[in-house]
């Protein structure tokens, strides 16, 4: 991408916001959100990330930068989220480098499971509005008609291609996750590999902070142990690895589940899992996931007595 193709908003708010307007273009990324990487004219590397203002952002920010200012390792906003149009925008610090961990062993579910624990325990003591709507794939508490959040862009293809043991799936497990008398805190929905990067066995940095839910812990853990692996469609680690991770999890906070939590967690591993499913299948796009959620979901939704 060249300077010339940004968006015309953004030299300006550049400038406003950070003192410099842009003079490179490292990478764009569009998503959710759209991402840019500039280099500024005062010689600073920044991201600008973009998304639609839809009263979560403030939240979502102030988030990050608690952790940040902990010491957890995320990159640090440089702004708050300040309009720009249609959209909220924020800068946040450029935090290159580190890998990828592949893998959906039990091992690797542990070494994820601690980093989620720490994210949790230092999100435990900031108090923000609960940046709700939650985000659609992790979206079971939805008020909408029917199993699914209202979405238009799905609501308008042709359900007959979800698979009916999908529907059902997704129906038992939001049944139970809605039955759960949990109180709701700040955690991490989209705590997938694709947002983490290591370096070695070390955590360098974590991604993705526009993706914040309002949850019960469990059902944010569960979530968690579902997508763990996932890199790109959709993808369910094998029921060992999620029992893994919440093994870890539990340990590294320092306190068992309850009956109840534990089964919130295992409905909420299945839930994203199904919500993708669907989205491939809507597209016309074989689920990756199909046959593994085809093949545990019965298991799974056993585990969440549901």
């Amino acid at each position: 991408m060249e300077l010339n193709d940004l968006p015309d908003w953004l030299p300006v708010w550049c400038a406003e916001h950070l003192g410099a307007g842009p003079v490179g273009v490292r990478f764009e990324l569009r998503s959710m959100s759209t991402v840019f990487g500039l280099r500024l004219a005062d010689g600073q590397d920044v991201v600008v990330k973009a998304r639609e203002d839809d009263g979560r952002a403030a939240s979502c920010v102030a988030a990050q930068t608690w952790l940040a200012d902990k010491g957890f390792p995320c990159p640090r906003p440089l702004t708050p989220p300040v309009g720009g149009g249609a959209l909220a925008v924020h800068a946040e610090e450029f935090r290159p480098g580190g890998e990828l961990l592949p893998g959906d062993s039990p091992d690797v579910a542990a070494r994820y499971a601690e980093v989620f624990a720490r994210l949790m325990a230092g999100l435990a003591g900031l108090a923000v509005p609960p940046p709700l709507p939650n985000p659609r794939w992790s979206r079971w508490d939805h008020r909408d008609p029917g199993v699914w959040p209202s979405i238009r862009s799905l609501d308008e293809l042709d359900q007959s291609a979800v698979p009916a043991y999908v529907v059902d799936t997704a129906r038992r497990a939001r049944e139970r996750l809605l039955a759960a008398d949990l109180p709701c805190v700040l955690g991490h929905a989209d705590f997938e590999a694709q947002n983490l990067c290591w370096h070695g066995t070390e955590v360098w940095s974590v991604h993705d902070w526009d993706s914040l839910a309002w949850q019960p812990e469990a059902a944010l853990v569960g979530g968690a142990s579902g997508v763990f692996p996932k890199t790109g469609p959709a993808r369910l680690p094998p029921i060992e690895s999620s029992a893994a991770f919440l093994a870890a999890y539990q340990d590294h906070r320092g306190r068992r589940f309850t009956n109840e939590e534990q089964e919130v967690a295992w409905a909420a591993s299945l839930w994203t899992a199904a919500h993708d499913v669907r989205w491939e299948a809507l597209h016309g796009t074989a689920p990756k996931a199909d046959d593994a959620l085809r093949a545990q979901a019965a298991e799974r939704l056993r585990r969440a007595n549901a």
